[in-house]
């Protein structure tokens, strides 16, 4: 139990570790913008190496969790991670900007189903629900990643400084706290199960296209809601860090309580209430262009989406014959390919139209994830 106890906080660390590597990401899109001179077009370009990176990483994360175990596989993913993010800014140009962006992506990949196949092994030995509280520390990890660029921001540090420094806290605080997760997933799988990427169909298939709906929905949101901010309601980038913070902070609490949630509701029932309320929030930010109005509907877009990845992750890792880490990495394909598909998409909207108009790809997705919540398989008791 002591050691189960320590896994759970060690793997606590490593999503708010992650959320903080998307964080700063988020809030430093506008200074990656603004130092390589790109547009929207060539900005979605960036946005889509690392979706790219992110989607390819799958095929084989299952099998690398497999093979060398969730606590080695989330140290070299955070690794890897926080040394291209920390170099975002010094580039020599876009042409090396791309590829480090793919590795970036692939990085951040491997960590997401490594800790994730930890948490959904500790939830199974444990036999209480956790996923949502820790999924609640990945957007913890976001909103601090976003308030602690806004803080520098505000009083003058470099862009570039600032990732370095962030970017080598997280690699350390990553490594320590992987050195509590347990020793599992090792090679030959979780009773004979198999390992490696599986092709989604059949019940996998449909959640990975919930899956899909939800992340596009939320990677527009961690991509390009601070230059909404910035660029089209018009404030300084320190201040539109906080939107992001907003969205994150709401999005962690709304997990927090979600454990408890999901031991009373239906899972159907809170995925489409959550959802509709993020689909009718960012239609109000959108149509208001006010800066407090989005500020209160970023918060509410955050809580609206916040049950999808801990309800979703979790029913996948329920369907016999899979093992978990293939059955994460597996619907995580189909839902990652919403990162793929959403930055040309709203950089092609926004070139053609306006960010505000593209933007409406969150009210689409999270739309279509309330009607399809009714598709995701009930829980057993």
């Amino acid at each position: 139990m002591q050691a189960l106890a320590r896994a759970r906080w060690a793997t606590r660390v490593q999503f708010m570790a992650l959320g903080m590597l998307g964080g700063s990401w988020g809030a430093h899109i506008p200074s990656v913008k603004a130092r390589y001179a790109l547009s929207e077009a060539t900005l979605s370009m960036v946005l889509l190496a690392a979706a790219v990176g992110a989607v390819l990483s799958l095929f084989i994360a299952g099998r690398i969790v497999g093979r060398i175990g969730a606590r080695r596989a989330a140290t070299l993913a955070a690794l890897v991670a926080s040394l291209t993010l920390g170099a975002v800014l010094e580039y020599p140009g876009v042409a090396a900007l791309l590829p480090a962006m793919l590795i970036f992506g692939a990085a951040m990949s491997l960590f997401d189903i490594a800790i994730n196949t930890e948490g959904s092994e500790l939830e199974s030995l444990g036999r209480c629900a956790i996923m949502s509280n820790l999924h609640g520390m990945f957007s913890v990890g976001g909103m601090t990643g976003a308030a602690l660029v806004s803080w520098m921001l505000d009083i003058g540090t470099a862009p570039g400084l600032q990732l370095v420094g962030i970017c080598s806290g997280i690699a350390i605080v990553a490594c320590v706290a992987a050195r509590g997760m347990l020793e599992t997933h090792v090679a030959g799988g979780e009773g004979g199960e198999t390992a490696h990427f599986a092709w989604p169909r059949g019940l996998l298939l449909i959640i990975g296209l919930l899956i899909f709906a939800g992340m596009t929905a939320e990677g527009v949101m961690y991509d390009w809601s601070v230059l909404y901010l910035k660029q089209e309601v018009g404030m300084p980038q320190a201040q539109a860090a906080l939107g992001y913070a907003a969205f994150c902070a709401a999005m962690a609490l709304s997990r927090f309580g979600g454990d408890v949630l999901r031991s009373r509701y239906s899972e159907q029932a809170l995925l489409r209430f959550g959802a509709s309320i993020a689909a009718g929030a960012m239609a109000v930010v959108l149509l208001s262009a006010n800066s407090w109005v989005a500020f209160i509907g970023f918060a509410l877009v955050g809580a609206g989406l916040a049950p999808v990845a801990p309800i979703l992750f979790n029913a996948a890792t329920r369907v016999p014959g899979v093992s978990r880490a293939a059955a994460i990495a597996s619907v995580t394909s189909v839902g990652y390919s919403g990162f793929m598909i959403g930055p040309p998409l709203i950089g092609s909207i926004a070139t053609a139209t306006s960010l505000t108009m593209a933007l409406g790809v969150v009210v689409l997705a999270s739309g279509l994830l309330a009607v399809g919540a009714r598709f995701v398989p009930q829980k057993v008791a």
